[in-house]
């Protein structure tokens, strides 16, 4: 317990420092970590609100595209800004309680809770203008938020890694969470699918999570697609398989 609540301490240390470094201390602060997703996201609704219709395939426009955008900022800001956690911040390692994991851990914290806080306001705003009722279901609504969380800091830690061993990968990696687009299941629904194509999509794991998320906000009366075993098999598998490539990451930059 006593290594658990000094755990607890480098990484909310770090967090606390990692908002100075970036924001400043009087900045914005952890407003503009909130407000920078919100931003997106209540443009990309905008653009949307222009140019689609109101309905598609009888859900409606609005939360379809919150959750489906948030989802998605949620995991490229988790993957980006792990990239360089290590050598923005190599000179921190010097100190004995300061771990590799702890500075991956502050980042994605840091960046989930921002993600959750501009999900909060943009869900609270659709709901104020009549485009969203109450969450049919809370805790699916949390456990798929949840799970993609624990999605992206998994693909955070494997893409570091694999950045920290190629420095190519850092060209590579902004590429391939463009790809993860089509991928992730943001911008359609699973039923909006021919059979064939559902059974492909759903051996992806992203998708079981935004599926989740979106039962708990539309309810019982918007089919959708998921499996919380196979997605949290997932998020283990691709944690344990990032903590395996930021192993010895220490001794390498000391290498380096």
């Amino acid at each position: 317990m006593r290594a658990l609540t000094s755990h607890s301490r480098v990484v909310g240390a770090l967090m606390m420092r990692e908002l100075i470094t970036r924001f400043g201390r009087d900045g914005l602060g952890f407003l503009w970590l909130v407000g920078e997703p919100l931003l997106f996201c209540l443009g990309v609704l905008g653009l949307w609100a222009l140019i689609r219709p109101e309905y598609e395939h009888g859900v409606r426009l609005g939360p379809m595209v919150m959750t489906g955008y948030m989802a998605l900022l949620l995991l490229r800001h988790q993957i980006g800004w792990s990239l360089n956690a290590l050598s923005a911040n190599q000179g921190l390692l010097m100190h004995r309680g300061v771990a590799v994991l702890h500075l991956y851990l502050a980042r994605n914290l840091l960046e989930f809770l921002g993600a959750t806080a501009a999900f909060a306001v943009v869900y609270a705003l659709l709901a104020a203008l009549g485009q969203v009722g109450p969450p049919g279901d809370w805790a699916l609504m949390y456990g798929g938020w949840i799970l993609l969380g624990l999605m992206g800091f998994g693909l955070a830690l494997i893409f570091a890694g694999l950045a920290q061993r190629h420095a190519v990968m850092e060209r590579i990696v902004p590429l391939l969470t463009y790809a993860m687009i089509p991928l992730s299941g943001a911008f359609f629904m699973v039923s909006w699918l021919p059979p064939a194509a559902r059974e492909a999509v759903l051996w992806i794991p992203l998708p079981h999570a935004v599926e989740m998320l979106r039962a708990g906000v539309f309810g019982e009366f918007v089919e959708t697609h998921w499996n919380p075993v196979y997605a949290s098999v997932w998020s283990g598998v691709l944690i344990l398989f990032g903590l395996a490539l930021t192993a010895g990451a220490r001794d390498r930059l000391e290498t380096e």
